[in-house]
Order: C-alpha cells, then structure tokens, then sequence
C-alpha cells in the first residue's frame, strides 16, 4: 500500500531525489569561490626546443657606407648633457669589416608545427635618450617591458597599424612600463615625441624563430628541426631579402647576406 505523502514531506522528498541528478549531470562541479569550476588550464609551451639544427650567418652591408651627421640634442639640454662625444643616428650601422647590425632575420615559411618553446622577452631601455636596442622581436602576447634609466620626461608612441597602438608617458618618476601584443605584426615604429630622434623598431611573431644582427653582423636562430626553411631579413632602411635554407639534424646551416642602397 502507498501512503500519501505530507506536504511538509514532499520538498525534502524532492531534494533527496534531484540532488543525485544534479551531480550526475555536473551540476555540482562548482569551485569553491563559486565560479562554476575551473577551466582547464592551458597547456605550457615546451622548455625545450622543438628540433636540434640551428640557422647562423652573417649580413654584411655592400658599398661605401654614406657619412652620417651627428644627432643634435641641444634641444633638451638634460640629453646633451650624457653623451661627452658625438652621438650618430642607428639608421645604417656597419663595422669595420662591413658587419651590418640591427637587421632583423627571421623565418617566413615551412615553421614547424607547435606548441613553441617561449621566446626571450625584449627589454627596450630609453638611456642617453635613445632606445636601446634599436630592434627587436617579441611574441605574441609576451610582455615588452620598456624601462626609463634616463629620468628624464620620455614618452613611448607606437605606431603599430594591426595591433593596437599605444603611447604612454614616462616621466622621471616612472622607471618601467609593460606592454603586449595580441597579433602578428611586420616591423613598426615606437618612437619618442619628446626627444623625435629616438626610434626603435619591432616586429610581433607567433614562433620564437628570428634573431637581430650583433653589432658585427652575425645571427644565430637555434632550435629548428631539419627542413627546408625561407629566412627573411629586414632592415629599416635597405629593406628587405629572402633566402632559402636546408638544415639537417643537429648541424649548423650557414647563411650570408648582403646589402645595399636601394638606387
């Protein structure tokens, strides 16, 4: 025989019965502070790289290096003031054995599946008001990380078009500001309106593959697995060149670059 429930009996009833459903269908997964669980976390990039062969070379600059004058700075006594000696523009630098600095060399095609090793992050310092180093490559969301050692008024404007620009004002008291990037992105301008011969360049990536050239030239971009690869190199005023590459398991691919003035 089936006795009747009470009503005082029937919401305890219900709640012994729908409680079992609810954690049946995850309805019971909440986290403790209430947001529902946590999302699963992302998956960490590998520390290590992802092949054993390393692209390396040179860039030399062809021709007769033109005579640069001498940056004036007069125009903020306080920047003058640092440098005992003149001070040249970065727009062409070149060592005695023709060593092209600042071209930035990258691979453009045929990367390797991911997920990537993460890349060093750049740090960009306004010292002796100019931004040191001239160029660099960051990526996708790494933080920039853009110190102050002058302290003195700076300010840093980027004149990116796919990333969203930004420009933000450095006073002395402001030693550091951080920046990031959500896309890819060619080579662009950050510069100084403060001081406007202070320039610096950078290019976003989705890969860690891609170097700058040390004030002698060379480059090294490690950690690729054999293959055949298109390097591209930039540079702000000669443009830019392509090359192709093979590489084979655990050696070095040689790489020279040449350029010149565009005529």
């Amino acid at each position: 025989m089936t006795c009747p429930l009470t009503p005082s009996l029937r919401p305890a009833l219900a709640a012994v019965l729908i409680l079992p459903f609810l954690a049946l269908a995850g309805c019971g997964d909440a986290a403790p502070d209430g947001t529902g669980g946590a999302a699963p976390a992302a998956e960490a990039p590998p520390a290590e790289p992802l092949g054993t062969s390393t692209i390396a070379g040179s860039v030399r600059f062809d021709g007769d290096v033109p005579e640069l004058r001498p940056l004036s700075m007069d125009a903020d006594p306080a920047c003058a003031a640092k440098h005992s000696e003149p001070v040249y523009p970065e727009l062409l630098v070149v060592d005695d054995q023709a060593g092209l600095a600042n071209v930035l060399v990258y691979v453009a095609d045929n990367l390797p599946e991911g997920p990537y090793p993460p890349a060093e992050p750049p740090v960009i310092d306004q010292q002796g008001c100019r931004y040191t180093p001239r160029v660099a490559g960051i990526m996708v969301g790494q933080d920039l990380k853009v110190l102050n050692s002058d302290e003195l008024l700076h300010n840093v404007h980027s004149l990116s078009e796919v990333n969203r620009p930004f420009n933000r004002a450095m006073p002395a008291a402001i030693k550091q500001a951080t920046f990031s990037f959500t896309d890819e992105e060619p080579a662009f301008r950050i510069k100084c309106d403060v001081h406007p011969w202070m320039s610096s360049y950078v290019a976003v990536f989705n890969h860690p593959y891609f170097a700058v050239t040390e004030p002698d030239g060379s480059f090294e971009i490690p950690g690729l697995p054999a293959g055949t690869y298109t390097i591209e190199a930039w540079h702000e005023r000669l443009g830019s060149q392509r090359s192709g590459v093979t590489l084979l398991d655990g050696l070095t691919a040689m790489v020279d670059l040449a350029f010149t003035l565009p005529e």
